[in-house]
């Protein structure tokens, strides 16, 4: 049964647990996805967008920290901008967090429909995404510290798979391979890579939504977003010129050299150049490179369970959304309302397009974010915070500079996903304003 107040989250996440679902959300965008971005900037345009990617996600990160520490609650970005400036922006804020979190699920499961679908060719794509996303969600109903612990284990061993993945290919890396065709878009390719440069690192926010299940936030929190950034941004760099190196982007982009059918696993197109589809090293890649994608999205799913629930709790949405289950102590409905959602954005099959769209509620949440951590310094200069983003104001100033030219760029190239968006986001307002669905007797 669904318990309807007096029952909280459990408080059970360590500093260890937290590195993993850290790495976890994010390590996705390690298989799949990024190369997506190769196609518009090419080698030169994807490493430019890229290294600005790393910027705002190492600056991100370090302010993120200070309001994950100073505010430790559940809704993230929520209730940070609730806290600086009150409930419109923070009804904002708590949408578009929503909408990162509610799309990058499908998104990544259609990614391990891919791998999958390459042992099962004869299942359908979209029903091994979909059965995927039932068996994540129950997981996450079953309880936090199951859940957390789950994704440890397949996070570490996802780490340990894209390290022998480098392993094997760095031997085959050519320099002429990173030059081929290297900038086919001048500029204007760089800008249009932006949305995939930025699925490399999108996720590691969700540390601040288990802020209330960590056992000590104020000092936990900020190192596991330390910790966590560290290892993404190794295994970015290594990955990007490993997987390039050993044939040129068109290799790890289409899936039959350059017919212009984009592929969702480009690391097995990678390896397969070095070592042949029938080695046993491809297959053991295939294999585990499913974990690093199960991780993400078991973890994001955990996140987005906890954004939608803390939305329902503070009355911004129907409040059935922020009860807690009697037994399991997780947030079981606002699980079940977010695989909804996610299971239709997977019916249209339509991966980058839905990678944007989650890309637009990130880069939307950072800004607001990091003009709440100004705003709160200004006004709340006396709050406890136990951790301090050094250098304030350049690293969220520069975090915020790049947030905001990302914003620009992604919207001129993807107009119509931006008008989408943007409905998204007026329709919800509207209907907060004036039909406000917390007032349901539900």
């Amino acid at each position: 049964m669904i318990d309807t107040g007096g029952v909280n989250l459990k408080k059970e996440l360590t500093p260890l647990l937290l590195w993993g679902l850290g790495v976890g959300y994010v390590i996705s965008g390690m298989y799949f996805g990024w190369n997506l971005g190769l196609k518009e900037g090419g080698t030169l345009g994807m490493a430019i967008a890229t290294f600005f990617s790393i910027i705002l996600y190492t600056f991100f990160s370090f302010s993120y920290a200070e309001l994950a520490c100073a505010i430790p609650k559940a809704g993230g970005v929520f209730d940070y901008a609730l806290h600086a400036f009150g409930k419109e922006v923070g009804f904002i804020a708590g949408i578009v967090q929503m909408i990162e979190f509610i799309f990058a699920p499908p998104a990544i499961a259609l990614g391990i429909a891919a791998y999958f679908n390459l042992f099962f060719p004869a299942i359908p794509v979209i029903w091994i995404a979909i059965i995927v996303y039932i068996l994540f969600t129950g997981l996450n109903i079953y309880g936090i510290k199951a859940a957390a612990s789950f994704e440890l284990l397949i996070t570490m061993v996802a780490v340990i798979e894209l390290l022998i993945f480098t392993a094997v290919t760095l031997p085959h890396f050519k320099t002429d391979h990173l030059q081929q065709n290297a900038f086919p878009n001048g500029w204007s390719g760089v800008l249009a890579a932006i949305p995939f440069a930025i699925w490399f690192f999108l996720g590691i926010e969700g540390l601040a939504n288990v802020a209330e299940e960590t056992k000590n936030p104020q000092k936990d929190i900020s190192r596991g977003f330390g910790s966590s950034i560290f290892t993404l941004v190794v295994l970015c760099i290594l990955i990007f010129i490993s997987s390039i190196g050993v044939g040129g982007w068109q290799t790890i982009v289409y899936k039959n050299g350059h017919d212009g059918v984009t592929s969702d696993s480009p690391l097995p197109l990678a390896m397969a150049t070095v070592v042949g589809h029938e080695s046993w090293l491809f297959h053991m890649l295939l294999t585990i490179g499913i974990f690093g994608l199960i991780a993400s999205f078991h973890g994001l799913i955990l996140a987005s369970g906890r954004s939608t629930y803390e939305f329902g709790k503070s009355g911004f949405g129907p409040r059935i959304l922020g009860r807690i289950h009697s037994k399991f102590k997780t947030p079981a409905l606002a699980l079940l309302v977010n695989m909804g959602i996610g299971i239709l954005a997977i019916l249209t099959n339509k991966t980058g397009e839905i990678i944007t769209l989650s890309v637009l509620g990130a880069v939307t949440l950072y800004m607001i974010a990091l003009f709440s951590l100004f705003k709160l310094r200004k006004t709340e200069a006396s709050m406890h915070r136990p951790y301090v983003v050094p250098f304030f104001p350049w690293i969220p100033g520069i975090a915020l500079t790049i947030a905001m030219i990302a914003l620009i760029a992604i919207v001129y190239f993807n107009a119509k996903l931006a008008l989408i968006y943007l409905a998204i986001l007026a329709i919800s307002f509207i209907s907060f304003k004036f039909f406000p669905l917390h007032t349901l007797k539900i």
